[in-house]
C-alpha cells in the first residue's frame, strides 16, 4: 500500500523527502498542500443505534443513518477525502463498533464507525465517533458527543472535525456558521435579508424581513452576535444583532454612506467605513456606541478594514496611489504603509485566524480571490470565476468562502467555497441567491 503522509502548509522541502522515506506502514495521514493526490478511501457505514427508540428528530437509527451521511458530506466537500456511505454499506453490529472485522472494509484506507444511544423522546442523544487506520488496524482517535436530539448535525460535524483533525494535522472546521446575505427580486431592485446557516448550507434560517436592506455581516468573536449594516431609506445604520435574544441594538447611525463593520478581535470595537464630504476613511467605534473615531486621513476612499488575530494590525484597500491598493497600519491608524504591489487592484481584504495570509479579490480584468503574505509576498490566485468576491476565512484559515456573480442581466450571486491549493472548490447551497459570506469561528 503507498503510504500517505501528512505536510503541512509550511513545510520545507527538505523536510517533505525527510518524509517521504518514512517506512512504508507509518499511520494514515492526507497531504492539504494539493502536491500529491491523497484522496483517503473512507469507509462510513451507518451509525448502529444501542436501541431504536423514537426522538423528534427521527429514531436512533434513522440519526445514525443521517449522521453518517452528514460526515461523509463534510470530508468530501473538504476535498481531502474520498468517503462512501453510508448507503451500499455492510450493516454494522453494536459491539462492532470498538471492534472492527477489518476484513469487511479492505478496500479502503480508512473506517469511520460509531454509535447512536438514547432514552428516547425529548432526552439527549450520545453520539460516539471512531476512526480506524485499516491496513494497519489500529485506532487513530475516538470521540464522544452529548447534544438534544434537534442538535444531532452539531455532533455529526464535530465528528468529521475529529476525523479532518486527527488526519490532516490542521484545526477542524465544520462545525460553524456562515452569516451572509439572502437575495431576490430584479437586479435593479433587489431585497436583502440577513441570513445564518451551518458552514453546510443546513439550518438555514433569516433573521431580517426585508423591509431595509442588510449589508456585510460579520460574526462576533464568542458566535452570540452579529454586526451588519442596514440601509432604509437615507439613514444609515450599523446594528448588533443578538442571536440568542433575536433583538437588536443601534451601534452608529448617520446620513452619511457607512459599510464593511468588522469586529476586534476582544469583541470590544467595531471598524467600518464612512464617506464624509467625498472622503471615505476607516473609523473605529466601541461596540456598545458612542462616538466614532477616525483612523485614515488621507485623501481619497479608504475602505473596509480587518485587523490581524492578535489585534494590532489593519489591513484596509484604499487608491491614494492612483488605484485601489492594499494597505496595513497599527491599530491606532499609525504606520500606514502599501503591501500589495502586483498589477490589478486590489478590495476587499481579510486577514486569516492564522496571521500568516491575507484574502483579498483581485480585480483584473475579472474579479479573482487572491491570497498574499501579510508583506506582500506570495500572491497567489485562487479562483476563476467571471465576478468572485468577498473572501471570508474558515476558523482554521484553510479555506475561503466567497461569492460568485453570473453573467447576464440578471447577475445573481451564489455562496462559493476554495482551499488554499485553489484545486477543491464548491458551491454552498442557499435557498435563495447568496452575498457577503462571514465564517463565524468554531461554535463553542
Amino acid at each position: 500500500m503507498k503510504s500517505l503522509f501528512l505536510r503541512r502548509f509550511s513545510v520545507a522541502i527538505a523536510a517533505i523527502a525527510a518524509v517521504l522515506a518514512a517506512p512504508a506502514m507509518a499511520q494514515l495521514s492526507v497531504d492539504v498542500t494539493g502536491e500529491i493526490d491523497s484522496n483517503l478511501k473512507v469507509a462510513v457505514p451507518a451509525l448502529p443505534a444501542q436501541q431504536d427508540v423514537a426522538t423528534p428528530a427521527g429514531t436512533a437509527s434513522e440519526l445514525g443513518r443521517k449522521i453518517a451521511e452528514v460526515i461523509v458530506s463534510d470530508l468530501k466537500g473538504s476535498g481531502l477525502f474520498d468517503p462512501s456511505g453510508p448507503g451500499g454499506m455492510p450493516a454494522i453490529a453494536f459491539p462492532e463498533v470498538t471492534n472492527p472485522v477489518y476484513d469487511k472494509w479492505g478496500a479502503y484506507q480508512a473506517l469511520v464507525q460509531g454509535f447512536v444511544r438514547t432514552a428516547g423522546g425529548d432526552a439527549d442523544i450520545t453520539v460516539g465517533c471512531y476512526l480506524y487506520d485499516v491496513a494497519l488496524k489500529q485506532e487513530l482517535t475516538r470521540q464522544g458527543y452529548v447534544v438534544s436530539p434537534r442538535d444531532w448535525r452539531r455532533a455529526a460535524h464535530k465528528c468529521a472535525d475529529a476525523i479532518y483533525a486527527r488526519l490532516s494535522g490542521e484545526s477542524p472546521f465544520f462545525d460553524s456558521r456562515i452569516a451572509y446575505i439572502a437575495e431576490s427580486g430584479p437586479k435593479g431592485n433587489r431585497v436583502k435579508r440577513l441570513a445564518i446557516m451551518d458552514s453546510d448550507g443546513a439550518n438555514h434560517r433569516f433573521i431580517t424581513n426585508g423591509q431595509s436592506m442588510a449589508l456585510t455581516p460579520r460574526f462576533s468573536p464568542d458566535y452570540k452576535s452579529i454586526v451588519y449594516v442596514s440601509y432604509l431609506g437615507s439613514r444609515v445604520r450599523i446594528y448588533i444583532y443578538d442571536i440568542g435574544a433575536g433583538q437588536q441594538k443601534l451601534v452608529s447611525e448617520s446620513n452619511n454612506p457607512a459599510f464593511a463593520p468588522r469586529w476586534s478581535p476582544d469583541g470590544r470595537n467595531i471598524l467600518f467605513s464612512m464617506a464624509v464630504a467625498g472622503n471615505t476613511d476607516v473609523y473605529r467605534v466601541s461596540a456598545s456606541g458612542g462616538t466614532p473615531v477616525r483612523l485614515t486621513t488621507s485623501p481619497g476612499i479608504d475602505v473596509g478594514g480587518s485587523y490581524s488575530p492578535d489585534g494590532s494590525q489593519i489591513v484596509f484597500e484604499s487608491d491614494r496611489s492612483g488605484g485601489q491598493q492594499l494597505y496595513v497600519m497599527n491599530a491606532d491608524g499609525s504606520n500606514q504603509r502599501r503591501i500589495s504591489h502586483g498589477g490589478g487592484r486590489y478590495a476587499t481584504p481579510e486577514w486569516s485566524p492564522r496571521g500568516d495570509l491575507i484574502a483579498f479579490t483581485k480585480l483584473s480584468g475579472d474579479f479573482k480571490i487572491a491570497v498574499m503574505s501579510p508583506n506582500g509576498d506570495n500572491e497567489r490566485t485562487l479562483t476563476n470565476g467571471w465576478q468572485d468576491e468577498q473572501p471570508t476565512w474558515s476558523p482554521n484559515g484553510r479555506v475561503l468562502q466567497f461569492f460568485r456573480t453570473t453573467p447576464g442581466k440578471q447577475g445573481s450571486s451564489q455562496v462559493w467555497q476554495v482551499d488554499l491549493t485553489g484545486v477543491n472548490e464548491r458551491r454552498i447551497p442557499t435557498p435563495l441567491a447568496g452575498s457577503d459570506p462571514a465564517w463565524g469561528p468554531l461554535l463553542p
